[in-house]
């Protein structure tokens, strides 16, 4: 049985369970040599805004895990149990070229202005979603999270 030829995931919701998930399913998508393209709106744009002055990433502003925790502690409990963290699957969808987009209306939604500063290592394309969906292959899936 195959699967589709191509992955577009809606990263709406902002818990960290459900961006690290989809990161994890975009990263394999990817190393499968599908197209994957994460189109990222409301709260699961803070994955892709720039660090705090102290370096904090952006994602750390996720809303918490499923079970309660803050992102950063959810991430350091599934790395101490082997599975890839938030940096590193980041990291390899940038590697296996995975198409980046935010929404420019997700971003005014969440009080940000045009323009405001993202993340320098993850390639972004700004665009709405009529720029998304021209994006999509008509034969791949496309997921909402």
């Amino acid at each position: 049985m195959e699967g589709p030829e191509s992955l577009s995931i809606v990263l709406f919701a902002g818990g960290f369970d459900r961006v690290h998930y989809a990161l994890v399913m975009a990263s394999a998508a990817a190393a499968t040599n599908r197209k994957v393209t994460l189109f990222f709106t409301g709260r699961a744009l803070n994955t892709l805004l720039a660090a705090d002055t102290d370096g904090t990433p952006g994602w750390h502003r996720l809303d918490p895990a499923d079970d309660g925790s803050r992102p950063a502690e959810r991430d350091a409990a599934f790395t101490a149990n082997g599975l890839a963290g938030f940096e590193e699957l980041l990291e390899a969808c940038v590697m296996l070229k995975v198409t980046v987009m935010a929404c420019e209306m997700g971003l005014r939604a969440l009080g940000l202005p045009v323009g405001a500063p993202l993340r320098a290592d993850v390639p972004v394309k700004t665009g709405g979603v009529v720029t998304f969906l021209n994006d999509a292959p008509k034969t791949g899936a496309i997921l909402f999270v």
